[in-house]
């Protein structure tokens, strides 16, 4: 008997194959079904969640809650720091930063430039999370200045100090640049300080979604854990 012979490769799957296999495969249910048991008593809590479920993306002490009282949950203990970036074209970078703005709980998210910007992103937390817009720089300055809120650029220029040095003040705004061009000139100008994320790979800079998150992380340190720089 000979033995059945082996095919050298393995034949490739069409894309009619990979769609009808993907269709067969039961796909993960997000969030949670229905309450069960006896209804909790309150008024954050939204009886059509309760009713259908909940497959929002939240944690999970906010299922079954009503939108605005996740709000203003958050509302209460939002921490001290903001988050700018500038939108001169579209950056695609936006949506990103407002969904770790979220995770990391910043005051508000300011758009600086072209008020329209890419939520996709954001994965919804845009609907909890503040965001303020500003036509030009000197909007934003002036009302950065008069909330008292320190102006810290995030980018590499010549005069940058490290952030991994820098004593980050509690009530600042971290500031991002658009993609490619970095922080503009008038942005600079107005920075108390701008700091560099120190890298180590080849290539000179990292985005501005990465960035922010960094940034975001080493004032959480500093100010929630009480890490001090250096």
């Amino acid at each position: 008997m000979t033995e059945p012979e082996i095919p050298s490769e393995i034949p490739p799957v069409t894309a009619q194959e990979g769609e009808a296999a993907a269709e067969a495969e039961p796909k993960a249910e997000v969030g949670v079904g229905p309450w069960e048991g006896e209804l909790p008593a309150g008024e954050h809590w939204d009886p059509d969640l309760l009713a259908d479920g909940d497959r929002r993306n939240v944690v999970d002490k906010y299922r079954y809650w009503k939108h605005e009282s996740i709000v203003a949950d958050l509302d209460s203990k939002r921490h001290n720091f903001h988050i700018a970036i500038e939108n001169w074209q579209h950056d695609m970078n936006i949506g990103t930063v407002v969904r770790s703005a979220n995770a990391f709980l910043a005051k508000e998210v300011h758009i600086i430039g072209r008020r329209r910007w890419n939520r996709r992103g954001a994965m919804v937390t845009d609907r909890y999370q503040h965001i303020r817009h500003h036509p030009t720089v000197d909007d934003f300055v002036a009302w950065a200045q008069g909330e008292g809120l320190a102006i810290i650029g995030i980018d590499i220029f010549p005069d940058s100090v490290p952030l991994e040095t820098y004593e980050l003040p509690k009530d600042c705004v971290l500031v991002f640049g658009q993609e490619g061009p970095g922080l503009s000139p008038e942005v600079h100008q107005a920075a108390v300080d701008t700091l560099s994320i120190e890298q180590f790979g080849s290539t000179r800079s990292i985005n501005a979604a990465s960035a922010a998150a960094i940034a975001m992380h080493a004032w959480i340190r500093r100010h929630v854990f009480n890490q001090l720089p250096g």
